[in-house]
């Protein structure tokens, strides 16, 4: 199987961010503002989309219609292009097919031929020619569960751990270019809980309707904060508007009335301007807490 478009980089001594994603639109809903502000800084982005998101609803009404839903490859693929212009970064497609998200009890095989069971090496392999060409000194992916337990998350994580490894090892995957070593590796996390008790604190003090109730009072006492594990904040806000304009350009994933907008932008720089990462892995010396993904590395790369 091999991946498309838009990877070939010329080498250059600009700091490069590499994020891997499981579907079109996680990029925008996952580190978007973070991706802008290297991206307007000067830095080299790309983002990876390992599936084309086929198997995804229609979860905007707007756009629930029957043409929508019979091109939905097409669409993703046209969606995703937007955003990428938006946040002005490089993007490529690994080239497998969306699993999907089983549900049931007991739930469902998974279909034959999908990201989440083909053989670990197919995708490795791609990614790790995707790493030798654009040669990256940071790596973005998910954690173990992958924010959360959708299968092509889960199976993201394991494909960029394991490519960010076998990328710098010349006897892995011959074939696939110069062994590059990535300097980071980070993990993207699902929600905090933290986070969401201040911003509905905010909205019900300011009189605002909050959206986040229902969430709250569902929540698990007894489960961790994914804040609990993060080690690096990097101060994007004022590339909120960016991230919001390119997670619209996924029309067909999100609604515009949806909870996602419901915090007003001001008030959101005002009480969490940052988002969330866990460095994993490091080949330079960076202090932690920080605040920079390239935190070490600037001092490696020539400006």
């Amino acid at each position: 199987m091999v991946g498309s478009d838009e990877r070939t980089v010329e080498p250059s001594s600009r700091l490069r961010l590499l994020a891997v994603h499981a579907h079109p639109d996680d990029e925008s809903s996952k580190g978007a503002a973070t991706m802008a502000k290297y991206v307007a800084e000067g830095a080299e982005v790309m983002v990876v989309s390992c599936t084309g998101g086929e198997a995804g609803s229609v979860l905007n009404p707007a756009m629930d219609k029957p043409e929508v839903r019979a091109n939905m490859s097409e669409i993703r693929r046209e969606e995703m292009a937007r955003a990428a212009k938006i946040l002005g970064i490089k993007h490529h497609w690994l080239g497998f097919v969306d699993s999907g998200l089983p549900e049931g009890d007991p739930l469902p095989p998974l279909p034959e031929g999908c990201f989440a069971v083909v053989p670990l090496e197919e995708p490795v392999g791609e990614l790790v020619k995707v790493i030798r060409e654009f040669r990256p000194h940071v790596v973005l992916t998910y954690d173990e569960n992958g924010g959360y337990p959708h299968p092509d998350h889960i199976r993201c994580h394991e494909v960029s751990v394991a490519a960010f490894d076998a990328a710098a090892e010349p006897e892995r995957f011959p074939e696939a270019g110069e062994p590059w070593q990535p300097l980071k590796l980070y993990y993207m996390h699902g929600f905090s809980r933290a986070r969401m008790q201040l911003f509905h604190d905010a909205l019900t003090e300011a009189g605002l309707d909050s959206p986040y109730a229902e969430w709250l009072d569902k929540w698990d006492p007894d489960r961790a904060d994914v804040m609990e594990r993060v080690t690096t904040q990097v101060d994007c806000g004022d590339y909120f508007e960016v991230r919001d304009e390119a997670l619209k350009a996924h029309a067909t994933q999100i609604d515009p009335n949806s909870r996602w907008f419901a915090v007003p932008l001001d008030l959101q720089r005002q009480i969490w301007p940052t988002e969330e990462y866990e460095l994993v892995r490091s080949l330079v010396d960076s202090t932690l807490p920080e605040d920079d993904l390239f935190a070490g590395v600037r001092e490696k790369v020539t400006a």
